[in-house]
């Protein structure tokens, strides 16, 4: 029986609905709903969704593994770059609304606040991966070192942890939520592994069958 996920609407309707927070901020804004404070709301909106679209891609992996749905990773690129794009909006919240591209304040808030440091550093190591994301920059760079550098997205996740966690201060809910997901996708990932490697009762029966 054909997995739903291989249909043809599935990544269209995947699309749409990762686009429908910023869809959202949009009508929020036009509405005048930004809160008494728009800027710092769309800040904290869009660092939200690149936490959480960063974790769901990181979650994919595991969630094949462990429930036997091989074709989610059809949906890991397409929520590992939205991760990216929520990340870019964030940035340029920051740029163009905040500081208005006063490139000294800028320099000095990277290097005198260390939660700006963090997420710089975070946003920065996002930047070759969406570049490199393509079947094309896998063949040219090889499998294993794609892996590799692929991997950056964990420090990247835990930067984004310490970035927000530095910026709250007191309210500490949120980053200790992504921290927890994020603590329990590295628990989960060799545990998929082992689970992965582990011959089902098909392959076991083969093996059997090969060796009568």
């Amino acid at each position: 029986m054909k997995s739903v996920l291989r249909a043809r609407w599935v990544k269209p309707v995947v699309f749409l609905l990762c686009l429908t927070p910023l869809a959202l901020l949009v009508v929020n804004g036009f509405r005048g709903e930004l809160t008494a404070n728009p800027i710092e709301y769309i800040t904290r909106s869009t660092g939200d969704w690149l936490m959480r679209f960063l974790l769901i891609s990181l979650a994919i992996t595991p969630a094949r593994r462990l429930f036997s749905q091989p074709d989610l990773i059809r949906f890991r690129r397409m929520l590992g770059l939205f991760a990216f794009f929520y990340g870019c909006l964030h940035l340029i919240t920051w740029l163009w609304l905040d500081k208005f591209f006063q490139l000294d304040e800028m320099w000095a808030d990277i290097v005198k606040r260390r939660f700006i440091t963090a997420g710089m550093l975070g946003y920065l190591l996002l930047v070759p991966l969406a570049v490199t994301s393509t079947t094309g920059w896998i063949r040219r760079m090889g499998g294993k070192n794609w892996q590799t550098l692929h991997r950056l997205v964990y420090i990247s996740a835990i930067l984004g942890v310490v970035h927000y966690w530095w910026l709250v201060k007191s309210d500490i809910r949120m980053p200790a939520l992504y921290g927890i997901i994020l603590a329990v996708l590295f628990l989960l990932r060799p545990l998929s592994s082992r689970l992965n490697r582990r011959p089902t009762p098909a392959m076991a029966r083969a093996g059997s069958a090969r060796l009568n």
